[in-house]
């Protein structure tokens, strides 16, 4: 289901991760010394609003507490980080005992304000190795310096998701594998119209939805710190050869101006009104809910999909993309935290549970046995980004301190870059990284 919008780290919850940050580090939160058989209520928040959702996330707290009949599980839903944080830094009855939030790139502020608790105890105590249940990159954005404080519940890969009617009318037989394939098709579909476009092959700009910096970057296969922990913008070539690259195929659709005036014209992502339903764009940079959505919207083409392009000189690690997800965490001020770790326990790690989930909302399963489940649902369309989600060379952006505000700071010198605002792109990076540094310093 479509968590694009939810997923994407906004500066406004940024700001209520650093309130969070404020009001908790340090603090050690409630032992888990509760009675897990003992009756007990547990409150769990989480973000699903879509009826779809609700029903699917209902239906998995239903098989728990019919499992687990000692625990009752009061949910509620559409529940923001800004409200998270605001409940977790209060305290009292009223905070959650479990929540799960969309953003990942919260994790490194969760686990270093120690506002969640560390899973790794209850991990042992209940005998799982993660490392054979979770595949390593989403371990990797669900911790923070050896702190597992939030594990992961469903996740989303990205791909390439196109119009194979407006393919064969260009004659275009197969989704590009490259970035320079990749430039040329989208030149390709491209129907310019007076100062607008008919049709577009793709929208290359980082306003475009989904076709953000970190999105992009992670087909480069990015190193994003180095081993002590410097922002490393400046010293991997990937940054500044994906910063070109875009850059280029900007120019040639047509510029920033014209692209970003003909963007300014396209619906709301989540809505029947995307521009991919309604043929405006050939192609668009996306995760695994689109052909749902596109379906659903009664689009009058045939859909395909296909991993993002790589760069030419990385042809070898095509079927590589960008992975997220949502995560799921125990809060370290919960008296209920033997009775909390049940549920998470049962709704990241249950297999049945995992693919159930995944099977109503459309999202990728998070753990390995779920991935592997002949019961899992699986589509022509949505096999490509189970295989994304399985490729060695899939990456996320990782945990830091201050959450996610050093993936803003290179967005944002993105958008200076797209635009030409930036005359000397090495001298851009290195003052981005010496930035990125400053905030991190200050959150840790």
């Amino acid at each position: 289901m479509p968590k694009a919008a939810r997923l994407t780290t906004t500066a406004a919850a940024l700001a209520a991760i650093s309130v969070l940050t404020a009001g908790c580090a340090g603090q050690g939160g409630a032992p888990a010394a509760d009675d897990p058989k003992a009756d007990v209520t547990l409150s769990f928040w989480h973000g699903w609003s879509a009826p779809a959702e609700v029903k699917a996330i209902e239906e998995n707290i239903a098989r728990f507490e019919k499992a687990h009949p000692n625990i009752k599980v009061k949910a509620t839903g559409n529940m923001t980080d800004a409200k998270i944080n605001q409940a977790l830094r209060a305290g009292g009855d009223k905070a959650p005992d479990v929540v799960s939030s969309f953003a990942t790139d919260s994790v490194g502020a969760f686990c270093n304000s120690k506002a969640f608790a560390d899973l790794n105890p209850f991990l042992r105590k209940s005998g799982i190795d993660k490392t054979k249940v979770f595949p390593q990159t989403l371990l990797d954005y669900t911790q923070f310096n050896g702190n597992q404080c939030t594990l992961p519940l469903l996740h989303d890969a990205y791909g390439l998701v196109y119009n194979k009617t407006a393919f064969a009318a260009a004659g275009i037989t197969e989704p590009p594998r490259t970035w320079s394939e990749f430039a040329e098709v989208a030149e390709k579909l491209t129907k310019p119209k007076g100062d607008s476009y008919e049709q577009l092959g793709v929208m290359p700009t980082f306003h475009g939805y989904e076709t953000t910096p970190t999105r992009l970057a992670a087909q480069w296969s990015p190193t994003y710190f180095t081993a002590d922990g410097a922002s490393n913008l400046a010293g991997d070539p990937a940054f500044a050869k994906m910063l070109t690259a875009q850059k280029d195929l900007v120019a040639r659709l047509g510029g920033y101006g014209k692209l970003e005036r003909f963007r300014s014209t396209f619906g709301d992502e989540l809505s029947a009104e995307h521009p991919f339903h309604k043929g405006l764009v050939a192609m668009q940079i996306d995760g695994e809910w689109r052909p749902a959505m596109a379906k659903a919207a009664g689009v009058p083409f045939e859909i395909g999909t296909a991993p993002l392009p790589v760069p030419d000189d990385q042809r070898a690690d095509y079927g590589k993309g960008y992975l997220s997800g949502t995560i799921m965490g125990i809060s370290s001020a919960s008296r209920k935290q033997n009775a909390a770790w049940e549920l998470v326990r049962y709704m990241t790690t249950d297999t049945e549970a995992v693919v159930a989930f995944a099977n109503a909302i459309h999202n990728v399963p998070s753990t390995l046995p779920a991935l592997a489940s002949p019961q899992l649902q699986v589509t022509p369309e949505s096999k490509t980004f189970l295989d994304i989600a399985r490729h060695p060379k899939s990456n996320t952006t990782p945990a830091q301190a201050d959450g996610g505000a050093y993936q803003l700071t290179f967005q944002d010198f993105a958008y200076a870059v797209e635009k030409g605002d930036v005359p000397d792109l090495a001298a851009g990076l290195a003052k981005t990284d010496r930035q990125i540094d400053t905030d991190i310093a200050k959150a840790g």
